[in-house]
């Protein structure tokens, strides 16, 4: 099993040398890694350049964003899978030798994947919530990922997913033009052509270093346009007998009417919340959102203050 791994690079000098490291004391090395300077203006590329190591190659682009820096690492690749790993991401060390495992398992699964860890900008870990795993023991099929990925933290993440190339080119890469969403979609139109293995073995870390993540207020505005939402219903309409698709895109707009909620737009709020139940009509906490848009603005504003605390 030979393996690229993909690294989209933007302003990340501080932290791209931890999420090398971290590739290059893996128990199993990979078989090469590029690394997409995605126009960066804050030398992340000359930190890199300066490692001088056999296994990197750093390809340059204009500023395009995170999907069209993926999608050139994934032209570039030389092998038939690929591993995407963030700048500001860490792998442990066994991350390479337990999807290798996956593939050796299940060689039918085109995408394999790992749990990880969320880390807040304190250092803090924890486990993420996955509900309705069907598989007994550590690792499996993920054969339900809508209905899993409906009621949980996402079960794919970009830094714990290996796909075969041929599988991500089927799909047309990862979308460009959409600023936030874009990996989630990705992972929605993978599920629906491909079969996915997965370990419950947390060997990724999501650093989340912003402590703006954590205040009350959202730091990322969802689009005008649903473009994701979009997408997903169009997905749902070509394949109407997917498990539990319809029930995943009620959650996608539930989670578009909460950041609404929190932002103080009731008109948007309500309209997502409306069209989450349309997809998801059993979802108790949009009805609990609809219950807060009623309420005075002052009230709202108190209630997801004290969530956030």
């Amino acid at each position: 099993m030979l393996i690229s791994v993909v690294i989209p690079l933007y302003n990340k000098n501080d932290t791209v040398l931890r999420a090398l490291d971290s590739v290059l004391n893996q128990t199993d090395l990979p078989d090469e890694i590029i690394v997409v300077n995605d126009g960066s203006s804050d030398g992340s590329e000359e930190v890199v350049k300066n490692l001088n190591h056999p296994l990197i190659t750093v390809i340059h682009q204009k500023n395009g964003g995170v999907s069209s820096a993926r999608n050139k690492g994934i032209e570039f690749a030389k092998n038939e899978w690929i591993a995407f790993l963030d700048a500001d991401d860490v792998w442990k060390m066994e991350y390479i030798k337990q999807i290798k495992n996956l593939a050796e398992l299940y060689p039918d699964c085109n995408v394999l994947a790992t749990a990880y860890k969320l880390q807040d900008y304190l250092g803090t870990n924890k486990s993420i919530i996955l509900n309705k795993i069907h598989f007994s023991g550590t690792k499996g099929k993920l054969s339900n990922y809508f209905d899993v990925a409906a009621c949980s933290n996402p079960p794919l993440w970009s830094s714990a997913v290996v796909v075969k190339k041929s599988a991500i080119l089927g799909i047309g890469g990862f979308p460009l033009n959409i600023k936030s969403g874009e990996d989630l979609l990705t992972w929605a139109r993978l599920a629906v052509e491909n079969e996915i293995a997965y370990s419950l073995k947390e060997l990724s870390v999501f650093i989340q270093d912003s402590a703006h993540t954590y205040n009350d207020r959202p730091n990322r505005i969802p689009e005008h346009e649903d473009m994701v939402g979009n997408e997903l219903i169009r997905l749902y309409e070509l394949n109407p007998n997917i498990y539990k698709i319809k029930n995943y895109i009620g959650f996608w707009k539930k989670m578009r009417a909460s950041i609404y909620l929190r932002l103080g737009e009731r008109k948007n709020a309500f309209k997502e919340a409306i069209s989450s139940l349309y997809y998801n009509p059993l979802n108790k906490i949009v009805y609990a959102y609809i219950i807060l848009l009623i309420l005075p603005t002052g009230i709202t504003n108190k209630i997801f203050k004290k969530l956030a605390n």
